[in-house]
C-alpha cells in the first residue's frame, strides 16, 4: 500500500519536486529496520513526521504547527480536527534521529552515484570531492550545552551558546553531500574527517584544506582504495627532501612525525607526494601536495584547478546556514535528540535542492554550480507550498514549468568561477545602526 494512503478518503500530495526523488520505500526501510514505524494509526504517522523535518528546514521562518497546516501534514480527524502543539513535539521525540540518519545515507549515496555517471561530472575519470567543516549554534539548554559544548577562549570566557561540530564530503560537480558527519564541537576535526574516508568511493580526488595535512590521515585515503586520490596545500612550516630538480612541479619525500608513528605503528617512516607550486589571480604563492605521480596523465594546472574548485564548497555552508536556515543564528530544537534530527533534516532538504538543480543543470546542457541556489530554494518553497494542496493530475504540467523556471536561475558570466580572497568578516550586530541625519 503506498505510505500516503495511510485513510480511505484522504491521500496526501507527494510534494512534487522534492519527494519524486526520495523513493517511498526508503522511508518504510528507514522507520523499519530503527523500529520506528507507526504502529497504530494518528494524525501525524511516522512516514509524516519525516517530511516535516525535512519540511522545517525549508521553511525556517515558519513555526512548526504553521508548516503543518501549511503542507497539509496530518490526516483528518472528525473526532478531533486540531493538532495541540504538544502532539507536535511527541510525534518528533518518538520519531527520533536514526530513520533520518539510514535516509539521508540511502538517498546522498544514490543521488550523487546517479550524476557521477553523468557526462562532465568527472576529471580524467576521477570523482571529486572535498573535506572541509562548519559549526552551528544550538539552543542553550542544559542537555545540549552539556552534550555538545562550547567554544572556551583564550581569556577563560566561555561561548554563549552550545555548538556543534560539521564535517561532509561534498562533491565538487554538484554540491551534493556524499556523507556527513556530526557531533560535539571539542572533538578533532581530523578525527570526524577520518570518520568520512570510509565512503570515498574508488577513482576519485579528495581536496583539503591544510588544516587537514595529517600522514595518517592522507595515507588512510590513498591506501583505503584503488586510485584514491588527494590534494592538499602545503603548511608554510612543511620540511621535505626535494627528490628531482624540477622548478616548479617535483617529487617531495616528508618523515612522518614520531608521534603520529607511536599513535599509528603502522605508518611509515617516510612517505612520498608531489608538489605543485602556484600563483593565484591574487598573487597568493601556493604549494600544492598530491598523490597524483605521473605528471603526464595528471597536469599541474588541471590540478591546481580543482583546488579552485575546492573554494567554492564553502559556499555549501553558506548557503546552508543563511540561505536554507534564513540566517538563524541558533537551531530551534531543544534536546541533543532532536537538534541531531533536525540537522538530518536539514541536510537532507540541502540535497534536494541541490539535486533539484543537478537534474536542470542535465537539461539545460550546464554544470550544476552554474546555478544560484538562492533562486532555486525560493522556487521550490513556492511550488512545494502550491503542489500541498493541488490535483494529482497537474503536478506534471507543474513540474515542467518548475524545470523550465529553474533553467532561468544561472548565475552572470561575472559570478561564474570567480575568487574572492579570504577576508575576516564583521560579525553581526544585534542591534540596529543609526542612521545620521544631515540637516543642509
Amino acid at each position: 500500500m503506498d505510505i500516503w494512503m495511510l485513510g480511505k478518503a484522504h491521500k496526501h500530495p507527494d510534494f512534487g519536486a522534492l519527494s519524486q526523488h526520495i523513493d517511498p520505500q526508503w522511508i518504510t526501510h528507514a522507520l523499519a529496520v530503527t523500529g520506528k514505524a507507526s504502529v497504530r494509526r494518528r494524525k501525524l504517522p511516522a512516514e509524516q513526521v519525516v517530511w516535516l523535518v525535512i519540511a522545517l528546514a525549508m521553511y525556517r521562518h515558519e513555526s512548526i504547527p504553521q508548516v503543518v497546516a501549511h503542507l497539509d501534514l496530518a490526516l483528518p480527524d472528525e473526532v478531533i480536527p486540531d493538532l495541540a502543539k504538544s502532539a507536535l513535539t511527541q510525534a518528533r521525540q518518538r520519531l527520533g534521529q536514526e530513520p533520518l540518519a539510514q535516509l539521508f545515507a540511502l538517498c546522498a549515496l544514490s543521488w550523487d552515484d546517479r550524476h557521477l555517471s553523468k557526462p562532465g561530472r568527472r576529471w580524467r575519470g576521477l570523482a571529486r570531492y572535498a573535506i572541509d567543516g562548519s559549526t552551528l549554534r544550538t539552543s542553550d539548554t542544559p542537555d545540549n550545552r552539556q552534550h555538545f559544548g562550547a567554544q572556551n577562549y583564550a581569556s577563560g570566557a566561555v561561548a554563549n551558546y552550545p555548538q556543534l561540530r560539521l564535517l561532509t564530503l561534498t562533491s565538487l560537480s554538484t554540491h551534493l553531500v556524499r556523507e556527513t558527519v556530526f557531533g560535539e564541537y571539542g572533538k578533532n576535526e581530523m578525527r570526524y574527517a577520518q570518520a568520512l574516508l570510509r565512503s570515498v568511493p574508488d577513482h576519485s580526488l579528495t581536496v583539503f584544506d591544510k588544516g587537514f595535512f595529517s600522514a595518517e590521515l592522507l595515507l588512510q585515503l590513498q591506501q583505503g582504495g584503488t586510485e584514491r586520490h588527494w590534494l592538499i596545500p602545503a603548511k608554510r612550516n612543511s620540511q621535505w627532501e626535494r627528490l628531482d630538480p624540477q622548478p616548479s612541479d617535483y617529487r617531495v619525500r616528508m618523515k612522518v612525525s614520531p608521534q603520529a608513528r607511536e599513535a599509528n605503528p603502522a605508518l611509515p617512516m617516510y612517505w612520498e607526494a608531489r608538489a605543485i607550486e602556484t600563483v593565484s589571480r591574487h598573487g597568493q604563492r601556493r604549494i600544492l601536495l598530491t598523490s597524483m605521480l605521473d605528471t603526464r596523465h595528471w597536469p599541474a594546472k588541471e590540478i591546481a584547478e580543482q583546488y579552485q574548485a575546492r573554494w567554492r564548497i564553502e559556499t555549501s555552508y553558506r548557503e546552508l546556514k543563511q540561505d536554507m536556515l534564513g540566517d538563524a543564528l541558533t537551531l530551534r530544537s531543544g534536546t541533543p535528540q532532536t537538534v541531531r534530527q533536525e540537522m538530518w533534516g536539514a541536510l537532507l532538504a540541502y540535497n534536494l535542492v541541490r539535486l533539484e538543480m543537478a537534474e536542470v543543470a542535465s537539461e539545460v546542457g550546464v554544470m550544476p554550480t552554474e546555478l544560484s541556489f538562492t533562486v532555486a530554494l525560493h522556487y521550490l518553497r513556492y511550488e512545494w507550498s502550491w503542489m500541498a494542496t493541488s490535483s494529482p493530475g497537474t503536478l506534471p504540467a507543474r513540474l515542467r514549468r518548475l524545470r523550465e523556471r529553474l533553467g532561468d536561475q544561472l548565475l552572470s558570466k561575472q559570478r561564474r568561477g570567480r575568487e574572492c580572497p579570504r577576508v575576516v568578516k564583521m560579525p553581526p550586530s544585534r542591534y540596529p545602526v543609526k542612521q545620521l541625519c544631515v540637516v543642509k
